[in-house]
């Protein structure tokens, strides 16, 4: 059994939400974790949950919404954070692959998630693209704040730092990529470092690239870290799963 860390159940890419979460049981997961990082995404996903028993939450604003975040947004997100399905806080973080015009806007949202993380003591799920080190940095502000790197593509150095502060990193499709070297990652941290993820819609496996991603296709993953680090996928769903039990304190 596997348990997808990060996926995005939305009717907006999906025409039948029922028989994706049946798919993805008939394949073996346990758990689906989907990721609300906006406030359209939030109320939707928080109607999923109460639905479907194997579908938990990670809540937060991405920073693509740090322009248009605004009080009452907040607000929303710190209601929210009571649902017994919702545990974690992501995926928050920051992005200047389209520039860093927003910049201070960015770190003021993410620092205001990672307070709130702090405050209640939840993981959080970190997105960040082109924006390693300001990342690592404001991350050091909060040494009790551990979660996901989520779809980690960075070097084996910036790895093993991340691991140093206590996060697991999110490992996806992109490990399949041929043009990929996240292996060297996977064979330099091992498995009690990394957790599972699909960031499904997106980023689908090979040799299912140009379909829709699910959660469904994360065996796909598990079975290329097996071949990397010479293991069974039994061992590889065994730890992943436990790594992710431990970090959300799920049963």
């Amino acid at each position: 059994m596997f348990i997808d860390t990060h996926c995005h159940l939305s009717k907006e890419y999906y025409d039948d939400i029922d028989l994706v979460v049946e798919e993805n049981k008939k394949t073996g997961i346990s758990k689906m974790i989907v990721s609300g990082c906006d406030k359209e995404s939030i109320l939707e996903s928080m109607l999923f949950a109460s639905k479907y028993s194997d579908v938990y939450l990670t809540i937060g604003y991405h920073p693509s919404e740090a322009d248009v975040i605004c009080e009452k947004d907040l607000i929303l997100l710190e209601n929210q954070l009571n649902n017994e399905k919702v545990i974690g806080i992501g995926e928050i973080g920051l992005d200047y692959h389209y520039g860093k015009e927003n910049m201070e806007k960015q770190k003021e949202l993410f620092r205001y998630q990672l307070d709130l993380a702090s405050r209640i003591s939840m993981p959080v799920v970190i997105h960040s693209r082109d924006a390693t080190l300001d990342t690592i940095n404001i991350l050091k502000e909060y040494p009790n704040v551990k979660g996901i790197i989520h779809c980690f593509s960075g070097s084996l150095e910036t790895a093993n730092i991340y691991i140093s502060m206590g996060y697991k990193l999110g490992i996806g499709g992109v490990l399949t990529f041929k043009n990929s070297n996240l292996f060297k990652v996977v064979q330099g941290v091992g498995l009690d470092n990394i957790v599972l993820e699909t960031d499904a819609p997106y980023l689908t496996p090979e040799p299912f690239r140009g379909k829709t991603n699910s959660s469904k296709y994360i065996s796909v993953i598990a079975d290329r870290v097996a071949e990397l680090l010479n293991v069974s996928v039994e061992e590889v769903s065994d730890i992943t799963t436990k790594n992710t039990l431990d970090l959300f304190d799920l049963i």
